[in-house]
């Protein structure tokens, strides 16, 4: 799902990246009351997502797909520490591996560690009272479909690529990397709280 540079129009590089901007203020802001016995946690979330996301395959443009694993943290840490996790995540990357444009680091941070983090956190928040298992597969499937799709509209919008053929081929493959997602997010949800229930209690 990263975006390469050449993809974005300057308007849609320039929206991205300042509403990428106030969502991670916001997130650092609302993080001050984060236990500091716990901060170890997000540098130990952070390499497992960064392994996770390694692994990705061409879909157009340059443009990628892979497992996204914003849910996954948002879910276990809250919604602000998954923010600034996927952040610090994508930020290597891109300036380090080259994955994703510097450019488009403001499009990238927002449809994989914004839009991931707090929508997969709502839903499951929602949903979990039903069922605790199937509201973390819902949340997660829908985090990386939703972030696809606004991958898509930013691509589309941009004129760089056709806008059909990009929204189809990004819902096409991302429905179905979702599926892996949400089955992987429950199991490691549910392993994570078994071996270190210390996980449980962190402040969203």
């Amino acid at each position: 799902m990263h975006i390469p540079d050449g993809l974005l129009s300057t308007p849609m590089i320039a929206v991205t990246y300042l509403i990428t901007l106030l969502g991670v203020v916001y997130s650092t802001r609302k993080l001050k009351d984060f236990p500091e016995d716990k901060i170890p946690l997000l540098g130990l979330f952070a390499a497992g997502v960064f392994a996770a996301q390694m692994v990705n395959f061409p879909i157009i443009g340059g443009v990628s797909g892979h497992l996204l694993g914003a849910t996954l943290v948002a879910i276990l840490l809250g919604p602000y520490a998954a923010v600034l996790v996927m952040t610090a995540v994508l930020l290597v990357q891109t300036l380090l591996f080259g994955d994703g444009g510097v450019t488009a680091i403001g499009a990238n941070i927002l449809n994989m560690g914004i839009v991931g983090a707090f929508l997969g956190y709502a839903v499951y928040t929602k949903l979990k009272k039903t069922n605790e298992a199937l509201a973390i597969a819902i949340a997660s499937w829908l985090s990386v479909f939703t972030g696809a799709l606004l991958t898509a509209v930013e691509i589309g919008l941009s004129k760089s690529l056709p806008f059909g053929k990009v929204i189809s081929l990004m819902a096409g493959y991302h429905a179905i990397i979702g599926i892996g997602e949400a089955i992987l997010t429950v199991i490691i949800v549910q392993a994570v709280r078994t071996r270190l229930p210390e996980v449980g209690g962190v402040p969203a």
